[in-house]
């Protein structure tokens, strides 16, 4: 009897002591209360601030030669290929002469027969002469009629002409006679630069037709030691280059290297693309172990600002603006996360819900700094930013203070997983 006296007491005196246990943890848990959002927060720091440009842009040779046929006609040889090393006046291809030789022959042949028929008809102009100066003496003497002097002096004026004729078809006949030669000269394609073929768009045998645009044959580069890269640049970013800026790019076949230029010109010519402006960057680039090739494209970055340990901050805390409910929450030291559902969303809510954030278009810039649970906020001048972090110039903050870049409202998110968990 005694043994189980003993055990009910036991038995009491523990639950009696878990009671309390209970009793004040739930006191000390109810009298603690949550706040109502979420806050996402940051520190500030001390680092490098690097203000970039980015653009892209495609690698070419700086000097490159389209070697097109001057006159139609059969591809007879081809001395050049892909990569050869060409000379400037060295034969690279040839076109069938055949045709060209035979019309320069022909020409030769007419220039010929022109050159004799001055020659007759400067035979006729003197007997024309003679036979008129014979004429005059006799009329002179009365032997003769003056019809007959005037058909003396008519021949005579007639030789003339045909001897002026005669020289005009001969210049005529020269003329065509060098043009058939040039066009003989032209079936030689040579090489008009020092370079190298980085393009061969024939073949032997292939017919090739210049009647209205000169086909081309080859492309030249001049040099491939010394490239550029044409970068496409924004026209909201085009005012923070300059000519002599450096430049750095990637390309995909070395994507773990980066390669330097220096910007050469920024063209004036504007290049649109869907309602989207763009610049040339013409960006010079060393090229001496011929790894770039041209076509590459290149990932290209401009640094026009950089600061160096400098207090530095995410930019989304320029962004943030807390609403009434958040700066309430925070005031009053807390609440239940289940309530104040009414009371506004801190998410989304911009400076024209909070009366103490800077009005709409202002030039100050702020930032909300946490502090002993509460907020304040705090006026800044702000300087380089390379859009993740900016630099702070001036501002009551310190290194390592605490600042808040976004805030949820803990209810709502809360509610947004319980229908994302009826999905599924």
């Amino acid at each position: 009897m005694r043994k189980r006296v003993g055990i009910a007491v036991g038995v009491v005196a523990v639950l009696g002591l878990g009671g309390g246990l209970m009793a004040f943890g739930g006191g000390h848990f109810t009298s603690k209360k949550s706040h109502a959002f979420h806050l996402d927060k940051a520190r500030v720091e001390r680092g490098d601030v690097i203000a970039r440009v980015t653009a892209t842009g495609t690698l070419s040779a700086r000097v490159t030669v389209q070697v097109g046929a001057q006159v139609s006609g059969r591809i007879a040889e081809l001395r050049a290929d892909f990569g050869s090393r060409v000379k400037r006046g060295q034969v690279i291809a040839r076109l069938d002469p055949r045709l060209f030789g035979a019309a320069a022959e022909q020409s030769q042949a007419n220039t010929s027969a022109a050159a004799a028929d001055v020659e007759k008809a400067r035979a006729e102009l003197e007997a024309a002469e003679t036979q008129l100066e014979r004429a005059t003496k006799l009329a002179d003497q009365k032997l003769v009629s003056k019809a007959e002097l005037d058909t003396a002096t008519t021949n005579a004026k007639a030789a003339r002409a045909a001897v002026a004729a005669a020289q005009g078809n001969r210049s005529q006949a020269t003329a065509a006679h060098h043009q058939a030669r040039v066009n003989l000269g032209y079936t030689t394609i040579k090489s008009p630069i020092d370079g190298v073929v980085i393009s061969r768009n024939v073949d032997v045998g292939q017919t090739v037709a210049a009647s209205l645009q000169a086909p081309t044959l080859f492309t030249i580069a001049e040099d491939l030691a010394k490239m550029q890269v044409h970068a496409a640049v924004s026209e909201a970013d085009v005012g923070r280059l300059s000519p002599d800026m450096a430049a750095t790019f990637t390309v995909d076949a070395y994507p773990d290297e980066k390669f330097s230029g220096v910007i050469r010109q920024i063209r004036d010519a504007p290049q649109t693309l869907q309602n989207v402006v763009t610049y040339d960057a013409v960006i010079d680039v060393d090229n001496g172990d011929f790894r770039l090739k041209p076509g590459m494209t290149a990932n290209v970055t401009f640094v026009y600002a950089e600061r160096k340990d400098v207090l530095r901050i995410p930019t989304a805390a320029l962004r943030f603006r807390p609403s009434d409910a958040l700066l309430a929450d925070r005031e009053g030291g807390g609440a239940p996360a289940s309530k104040d559902k009414g009371k506004g969303k801190a998410k989304g809510k911009k400076a024209r819900d909070n009366p103490a954030a800077p009005p709409t278009g202002s030039d100050e810039r702020s930032v909300w700094k946490l502090s002993g649970g509460g907020l304040t906020r705090v006026a800044i001048e702000t300087g380089v930013s390379d859009g993740n972090k900016v630099e702070i110039k001036e501002g009551q903050l310190a290194e390592g203070d605490v600042i808040v870049t976004d805030a949820v409202d803990k209810s709502e998110r809360a509610q947004a997983k319980g229908k994302n968990k009826g999905l599924f």
